[in-house]
Protein backbone atom coordinates (compact mmCIF):
# COMPACT_ATOMS: atom_id res chain seq x y z
CA UNK A 1 0.00 0.00 0.00
CA UNK A 2 1.65 3.28 -0.94
CA UNK A 3 1.67 6.35 1.42
CA UNK A 4 -1.13 8.01 -1.08
CA UNK A 5 -3.71 4.89 -0.90
CA UNK A 6 -3.58 4.62 2.80
CA UNK A 7 -5.18 8.13 3.22
CA UNK A 8 -8.30 6.95 0.61
CA UNK A 9 -11.33 5.03 1.68
CA UNK A 10 -10.83 1.57 -0.03
CA UNK A 11 -13.61 1.44 -2.68
CA UNK A 12 -14.98 -1.95 -1.18
CA UNK A 13 -15.25 -0.43 2.29
CA UNK A 14 -18.69 0.85 1.07
CA UNK A 15 -17.78 4.61 2.54
CA UNK A 16 -20.42 6.98 0.78
CA UNK A 17 -19.90 10.75 1.10
CA UNK A 18 -21.62 12.27 4.00
CA UNK A 19 -21.83 9.64 6.13
CA UNK A 20 -21.27 9.69 10.07
CA UNK A 21 -19.24 7.70 11.36
CA UNK A 22 -18.63 9.50 15.30
CA UNK A 23 -19.63 6.77 17.48
CA UNK A 24 -19.68 4.00 15.39
CA UNK A 25 -17.59 0.47 16.93
CA UNK A 26 -14.46 -0.24 15.13
CA UNK A 27 -13.56 -4.01 15.19
CA UNK A 28 -9.99 -4.97 14.93
CA UNK A 29 -9.42 -8.36 13.52
CA UNK A 30 -9.37 -9.60 16.57
CA UNK A 31 -11.87 -7.65 18.30
CA UNK A 32 -13.68 -4.54 19.45
CA UNK A 33 -11.15 -1.31 20.24
CA UNK A 34 -13.51 1.82 20.71
CA UNK A 35 -15.60 3.82 19.16
CA UNK A 36 -15.19 6.48 16.84
CA UNK A 37 -14.16 10.53 17.92
CA UNK A 38 -14.09 11.87 15.05
CA UNK A 39 -13.20 11.32 11.27
CA UNK A 40 -12.24 12.84 7.89
CA UNK A 41 -13.21 12.37 4.09
CA UNK A 42 -10.67 15.17 3.01
CA UNK A 43 -9.01 13.34 -0.02
CA UNK A 44 -5.78 12.37 -0.07
CA UNK A 45 -5.68 12.73 4.16
CA UNK A 46 -8.82 11.02 5.12
CA UNK A 47 -8.61 8.75 8.65
CA UNK A 48 -10.31 8.24 11.88
CA UNK A 49 -9.68 8.80 15.34
CA UNK A 50 -10.58 5.94 17.69
CA UNK A 51 -11.07 6.43 21.45
CA UNK A 52 -10.21 3.21 22.76
CA UNK A 53 -11.65 3.21 26.17
CA UNK A 54 -10.33 1.63 28.83
CA UNK A 55 -8.86 -1.60 27.81
CA UNK A 56 -5.50 0.97 26.95
CA UNK A 57 -6.32 3.86 29.23
CA UNK A 58 -8.36 5.92 27.07
CA UNK A 59 -6.02 6.56 24.14
CA UNK A 60 -6.56 8.26 21.32
CA UNK A 61 -5.51 6.58 17.91
CA UNK A 62 -5.38 7.64 14.59
CA UNK A 63 -6.29 5.29 12.16
CA UNK A 64 -6.02 6.13 8.27
CA UNK A 65 -8.75 5.42 5.87
CA UNK A 66 -7.19 2.79 4.10
CA UNK A 67 -6.99 0.33 6.58
CA UNK A 68 -10.69 -0.53 6.67
CA UNK A 69 -12.21 -3.32 5.26
CA UNK A 70 -15.72 -2.72 5.43
CA UNK A 71 -18.19 -0.30 7.20
CA UNK A 72 -21.93 -1.85 8.30
CA UNK A 73 -24.22 1.10 8.66
CA UNK A 74 -26.75 -0.81 9.83
CA UNK A 75 -24.83 -2.25 12.60
CA UNK A 76 -22.68 0.78 12.95
CA UNK A 77 -19.59 -0.88 13.11
CA UNK A 78 -16.10 -0.22 11.08
CA UNK A 79 -14.07 -3.55 10.41
CA UNK A 80 -10.33 -2.29 10.15
CA UNK A 81 -7.59 -4.69 8.76
CA UNK A 82 -5.42 -4.30 11.91
CA UNK A 83 -5.29 -6.15 15.31
CA UNK A 84 -5.90 -4.93 18.91
CA UNK A 85 -2.12 -4.72 18.92
CA UNK A 86 -1.66 -3.14 16.24
CA UNK A 87 -3.69 -0.35 16.82
CA UNK A 88 -2.31 -0.20 20.62
CA UNK A 89 1.08 -0.08 19.67
CA UNK A 90 0.02 2.96 16.86
CA UNK A 91 1.51 6.07 17.57
CA UNK A 92 -0.96 8.56 19.73
CA UNK A 93 -3.42 10.95 18.15
CA UNK A 94 -2.69 14.18 19.35
CA UNK A 95 -5.53 16.38 19.22
CA UNK A 96 -3.07 20.10 19.37
CA UNK A 97 -1.23 18.79 16.36
CA UNK A 98 -3.31 19.33 13.07
CA UNK A 99 -4.23 16.17 11.43
CA UNK A 100 -4.23 17.10 7.92
CA UNK A 101 -0.75 18.47 8.04
CA UNK A 102 1.08 15.49 5.99
CA UNK A 103 4.05 16.04 7.86
CA UNK A 104 1.93 15.10 11.14
CA UNK A 105 0.19 12.26 9.20
CA UNK A 106 3.50 10.89 7.93
CA UNK A 107 4.49 9.55 11.32
CA UNK A 108 0.92 7.34 11.01
CA UNK A 109 1.78 6.53 7.04
CA UNK A 110 5.18 5.23 8.26
CA UNK A 111 3.73 3.21 11.05
CA UNK A 112 0.43 1.77 8.82
CA UNK A 113 2.35 0.64 6.37
CA UNK A 114 5.12 -1.18 7.96
CA UNK A 115 6.01 -5.08 5.53
CA UNK A 116 5.28 -7.09 8.76
CA UNK A 117 1.48 -5.87 8.99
Amino acid sequence: MSEESIWGYPPSAGYQKGIDLIGYKVEATDGSIGKIDKHSDEVGASYLVVDTGVWIFGKHVLLPAGTIERIDTAEKKVYVSRTKDQVKDAPEFDEGKHAGEPSYLDQFARYYNQPHM
